[in-house]
């Protein structure tokens, strides 16, 4: 009578399971905004692992309530909507002078269109592909503030990069300086309790983007922030790739020397960077921040108009798991995928396409366009890692160009540029993770000059990398080709 008994109650939990997972998926398929192949793997994990794929359902694949995530504020909505009207002015104005310009004038419509993503075009751009020299320069900017510091990092760690950051920070709001600290809860979840007291302590307000319960388990693995932003007095930002941590200048021996890529911009642009950052403060803090302070000195100062040919055209464009239904960064990769007539350069930690991403890159191979992918030679997460290896392997057969960087070494710039026209530098990286489910920001650059210095950096990253070739990918041993069919199937999910 006992074993009935436990049978019966064994079968009572596996069919409440069951319907549990069933409901999942009709959630997942009517109400998440999901590609067909997420939605497709999670019904697969759902189906065969019933008890384990819940778990993993609950840990990186729940969504959140998005009615009022990130919804624009009325005195924000006014300040993008003033911006646009500027950015059209620009363009009629400018693209009489401006051949490069005229010649992407789609692209910024795109971007304008489906981010509200205004274009500036007095913008100066140092591009920083060794960590130390933007680390030192992010240092000195911080040094000189004089009004204000707005810093957020998807990680930050407490270590000695970190230290002498968290020094500057707590000497600045002593001064008098405002500073706020935005930081992502499980991106910073080693960022100690200690350091976070000292800081506020000491003046520095701190923002944590979907906080756990739980400092070291956070049970909402997704919808992270992934933003990169430092935005000091209104004068100068930077975006990119590098967060705060000593792996971040090389001192892991797990990953060696870390090549990544991050832009100090001063211009227009700096206004945009602002702007992102005020909306996730305020949605993370709930702070009402007086926006008058932050942009009416901008707004006044007559600094959209310059024909200098010095001068750089901008568009900052951010994405994420919101209210809208569009992956807008991943738009402006596709758009410049398509606009490429010589060339293509992609630099990106992870390579997990989607269908449109990965015919548009056939496409452009077939149409005799160079499309050459640089990713890392070695995984800093290894189903991710094998994923890559599979589309990339796929994109080979078309004839693209993929390069793996260094020996000793981890590459995680997130580089796009095209032609000597056009390029985005940014926190996103070709990946589905980056494009549905991770808040990002990236910089459109549309300059000849800075397109070649960044094609240049590629150049010099070649000479540090190695070739795969079809015949090396179609050797390789049947482990791998087992680990890439694992990691391919489940890369909707990674």
């Amino acid at each position: 009578m006992l074993s009935f008994l436990e049978y019966s109650a064994y079968e009572i939990i596996a069919t409440s399971i069951y319907i549990i997972n069933f409901i999942v998926i009709l959630i997942l398929i009517f109400k998440e905004k999901r590609s067909i192949e997420t939605i497709v793997a999670w019904t697969a994990v759902l189906t065969i692992l019933p008890a384990g794929g819940f778990i993993l359902y609950m840990l990186v694949g729940r969504g959140v309530a998005k009615d009022n995530m990130f919804k624009i504020k009325e005195q924000e909505d006014e300040i993008i909507k003033e911006n646009i009207s500027k950015t059209k002015d620009i363009l009629k104005y400018s693209s009489m002078h401006d051949k490069n310009l005229k010649n992407n004038i789609d692209m910024i419509d795109a971007l304008t269109n489906s981010n509200s993503a205004h274009y500036t075009n007095n913008n100066s751009v140092n591009i920083y592909d060794r960590s130390k020299d933007f680390f030192d320069s992010l240092l000195l900017e911080l040094k000189n503030a004089k009004s204000y510091i707005n810093i957020q990092f998807y990680i930050f760690k407490d270590d000695n990069i970190g230290n002498q950051i968290i020094d500057i920070l707590i000497e600045k709001a002593k001064s008098g300086v405002e500073v706020r600290l935005l930081y992502d809860s499980v991106g910073s979840r080693l960022l100690s309790d200690k350091t976070l007291i000292k800081l506020k302590k000491n003046g520095v307000k701190t923002g944590a983007f979907f906080p756990s319960l739980l400092k070291i388990v956070n049970f909402n693995l997704n919808y992270r922030n992934h933003r990169k932003i430092v935005v000091i007095d209104g004068n100068v930002a930077f975006v990119g790739g590098n967060n705060v941590g000593d792996e971040y200048l090389g001192k892991d021996p797990k990953f060696g020397e870390w090549r990544d890529t991050h832009l100090r911009l001063t211009g227009g642009s700096v206004i945009d960077l602002n702007t992102r950052f005020i909306l996730d403060w305020r949605y993370t803090t709930k702070e009402n921040l007086d926006l008058a302070k932050y942009f009416n000195d901008y707004q006044t100062s007559n600094i959209y108009y310059n024909d200098s040919s010095s001068n750089v055209g901008i568009q900052i464009v951010s994405s994420g798991p919101d209210i809208t239904e569009l992956d807008e960064i991943k738009y402006g990769y596709i758009k410049m995928i398509q606009k490429a007539r010589k060339y293509i350069y992609i630099q990106s930690p992870y390579l997990i396409l989607d269908r449109t991403l990965i015919d548009s890159l056939k496409i452009a191979c077939l149409s005799g366009v160079d499309v050459r992918i640089m990713i890392p030679s070695k995984p800093d997460h290894p189903f991710v890692y094998w994923a890559s290896c599979s589309y990339a392997g796929e994109l080979l057969k078309f004839g693209a160009k993929i390069y793996t960087y260094g020996d000793d070494a981890f590459l995680h710039a997130k580089t796009i540029v095209i032609d000597d026209s056009i390029c985005s530098i940014g926190t996103a990286n070709m990946d589905i993770r980056s494009f549905e489910l991770n808040f990002e920001v990236n910089a459109f650059i549309y300059s000849e000059d800075v397109s070649k210095k960044q094609r240049l950096i590629f150049e010099k990253d070649i000479t540090k990398s190695k070739s795969m070739t079809i015949e090396m990918y179609n050797s390789r041993p049947r482990s791998i080709k087992i680990k890439e069919a694992i990691s391919r199937l489940l890369s909707p999910l990674l």
